[in-house]
């Protein structure tokens, strides 16, 4: 195993702009809007250089769409693992699934669903985290964005000891 010193990178994308057909939630699909989010969100992370070596993702038709289609214009192909639990989990939950991550990964994309992202990004976020940006998710979060934390290591992430550094939303 491979020492990795530094800050690790946590990405909580929730899943891009979906369709609203009469199908159970689980299977909703992206809409035309959402498919053009994704593209610029895999465009973005890959020119921010916050490239994943792990990829959580909820199991719902939207963010296995939303992942699929960040990562054709990601430029990577990092280890994916599709979740159940992702699409049930609250704040509490995401944040101990992302406690179990290797302590070698540097960077792990989470894309799930609102408003657990936003209400895991505020729970984990610290004294130390930008200001601007935090209450800024504390109102929760629009499709297609994803907010920067910085975690020491993931097997002590609790509630705020992580750096919530920024929000990217989509133009």
């Amino acid at each position: 195993m491979t020492s990795v010193t530094g800050p690790r990178r946590l990405v909580l994308l929730r899943h891009a702009k979906a369709e609203h057909p009469d199908v159970p939630d689980i299977q909703r699909p992206l809409s035309l809007v959402g498919r053009k989010q994704s593209t610029r969100v895999g465009t973005a992370l890959a020119a921010d250089d916050v490239v994943p070596d792990l990829v959580l993702c909820s199991s719902s038709v939207r963010t296995r769409q939303t992942w699929d289609l960040v990562r054709s214009t990601l430029g990577a192909e990092p280890d994916v693992r599709y979740l159940d639990d992702l699409y049930y989990a609250g704040s509490s939950a995401l944040v101990e699934l992302v406690r179990t991550v290797a302590a070698d990964v540097r960077t792990v994309l989470v894309v799930g669903h609102e408003p657990t992202m936003s209400q895991a990004a505020v729970l984990m976020a610290g004294a130390d985290s930008d200001p601007a940006t935090l209450e800024r998710v504390r109102v929760g979060v629009p499709t297609a964005s994803w907010s920067l934390l910085e975690v020491d290591a993931w097997d002590t992430l609790a509630a705020g000891t992580a750096s919530l550094r920024r929000l990217a939303v989509p133009q």
